[in-house]
């Protein structure tokens, strides 16, 4: 699937993810790690920087609260002109929101 994105978009600069850091259970703990291994791997192979970005850190920039609940990031999303289909589409926007704007300072 990422080889597919990469070749269909004139490559990919960066991968950023949501980091998290505090599952619901071992078998989210477990599925986590594979996505994660796979994620970076792949990352590594095709030499495309990578970067976790801490959940409470991705609400904090959207919301101004850093445990922001579903609604309030859904909530956020709309008031920057979209319309998530749920609160992990409210969360993707926010992360791309928040990783554009790290680029632009550099960080």
């Amino acid at each position: 699937w990422l080889t597919d994105i990469k070749q269909c978009n004139d490559g990919i600069d960066q991968v950023v993810f949501e980091e998290v850091r505090r599952h619901v259970g071992v078998d989210a703990a477990h599925a986590y790690g594979g996505f994660m291994g796979q994620l970076t791997a792949w990352c590594e192979h095709h030499q495309i920087p990578y970067q976790g970005i801490p959940v409470g850190t991705i609400k904090k920039h959207a919301t101004g609260k850093g445990n922001a609940s579903k609604d309030e990031m859904v909530a956020a999303a709309r008031a920057r002109g979209h319309a998530p289909t749920d609160d992990n589409e409210a969360d993707a926007i926010a992360l791309l929101y928040l990783a554009r704007e790290m680029a632009t300072e550099g960080v």
